[in-house]
């Protein structure tokens, strides 16, 4: 699939009514629904800090692809209440990507529900910086903050902080590692506040600071 490159970052203006012209009513309500969503979540969630986010200086795509458990996150509609949710992610040719999100609704005995998104790296950013897309034309940027040097935890940013994850390779870390990521993405500007822990095990629901 060829994606067009976009060079704003976050969600890209486009002119809507092309848009709308090659979709059926149902795309285009789910279309509607998304933009709109992500669009009152980021101008809800946006941080007061102006500082950029700082990038990881260098990210090996071939130690970062793989799958990523979600430790912690700043809900929003797409992912709140799920449980033992995850990110499967894989590079192609030429820089593109696939990350494909993967969760029980509300409780373990819900089956499986999984989105794709497909994207690219950005150039010349350290292959820290990407652009990630549910469907044509919202495009998200994905911005990869930290990962550790054994490629074990990591942090993804978006732009005005209104978004935030906190990724580990094991469904679960001990509390200290915790606090020390939520740690750095304190030192990003982020209001640590806003995260919430994501049950990787069926005893993790209902407990402290857990969504």
């Amino acid at each position: 699939m060829n994606l067009k490159r976009p060079s704003a970052a976050g969600l890209i203006p486009t002119p809507l009514s092309r848009v709308y012209s090659g979709m059926n009513s149902l795309h285009r309500k789910l279309a509607v629904l998304a933009i709109g969503a992500f669009g009152l979540a980021a101008l809800s969630g946006c941080s007061s800090d102006p500082r950029p986010l700082t990038l990881a200086p260098h990210v090996d795509p071939d130690r970062y692809a793989g799958r990523w458990y979600v430790i912690a996150n700043i809900p929003y509609f797409a992912e709140s209440g799920n449980v033992g949710s995850f990110f499967d992610i894989a590079f192609l040719p030429d820089g593109k990507l696939t990350d494909i999100y993967s969760a029980h609704p509300k409780d373990f005995s819900t089956p499986v529900k999984t989105f794709t998104m497909n994207g690219y790296i950005v150039p010349d950013t350290g292959n820290a910086r990407w652009r990630e897309s549910p469907f044509w034309p919202l495009y998200m940027s994905y911005l990869i903050l930290y990962v550790d040097p054994s490629y074990e935890t990591a942090l993804v940013g978006y732009p005005g902080r209104g978004y935030g994850w906190i990724f580990a390779r094991q469904p679960v870390i001990d509390d200290a590692t915790y606090q020390s990521l939520l740690g750095r993405m304190k030192d990003e500007g982020y209001d640590t506040g806003k995260f919430r822990r994501v049950p990787q095990t069926p005893a993790q629901i209902g407990g402290p600071g857990f969504q």
